[in-house]
């Protein structure tokens, strides 16, 4: 097998899941056999929005022939990967580069990951919701919009309010009686929104 390891291994991030990772090749005389190609280890150390550890799935992904670079695509936002680069010949792997830490930045967030609409008085709806699955950040708030339907299935003016992120219910107060609303409901991070769920609940006709 192969005797040394690639050296200067280095890591260029992208964006939130795409990062390149560049390498020195290794002499000829220390591949000791037909170069086939660099293989590079790759695994999620941590999510930097959830401190859950869990089982490490390493990856690997092969790159035939001399090639000194590589494209690791398919990461997840706002976390920390390991990773380290090996040259393979007929026989089998060389070892390990050192192990590479690096981070991805922060993306948009999954939809909440639910959202209830309950209590319908004449003028108001109660709201809860819960928190997207994958943040993919920081949280910095949720943005709420919503609009009537009138009988015809013609819509309204939308109307939208920004709620802060650590909330998780909120009443919505000076509704029209007996009116069937329409609601748009997404969190956001500093890059951007994420996809939205939608509901609709109607305001009760009279007590």
């Amino acid at each position: 097998v192969p005797m040394v390891a690639p050296g200067n291994v280095q890591v260029h991030v992208i964006n939130s899941t795409l990062a390149k990772v560049h390498w020195d090749p290794v002499p000829l005389k220390t591949i000791r056999g037909h170069l086939q190609g660099y293989k590079v280890y790759y695994w999620k150390v941590q999510s930097l929005s959830r401190r859950s550890r869990r089982h490490v799935e390493k990856k690997i992904l092969t790159f035939r022939g001399n090639k000194t670079f590589g494209m690791l695509p398919g990461l997840e936002p706002y976390s920390s990967y390991k990773l380290n680069v090996r040259v393979v010949n007929g026989k089998g792997e060389g070892p390990a580069s050192p192990d590479k830490v690096f981070k991805t930045p922060e993306g948009v967030p999954s939809s909440p990951s639910f959202l209830k609409i309950t209590n319908p008085t004449l003028d108001s709806l109660t709201l809860e919701w819960g928190s997207p699955t994958h943040p993919n950040g920081v949280l910095t708030s949720y943005i709420l919009k919503f609009q009537p339907i009138n009988n015809t299935h013609e819509l309204g003016p939308l109307v939208e309010i920004r709620i802060p992120a650590n909330e998780s219910s909120l009443i919505l107060k000076n509704l029209n009686y007996s009116t069937r609303y329409k609601f748009y409901f997404n969190a956001q991070t500093s890059v951007g929104s994420g996809s939205q769920i939608t509901e609709e609940a109607v305001t009760i006709m009279d007590e």
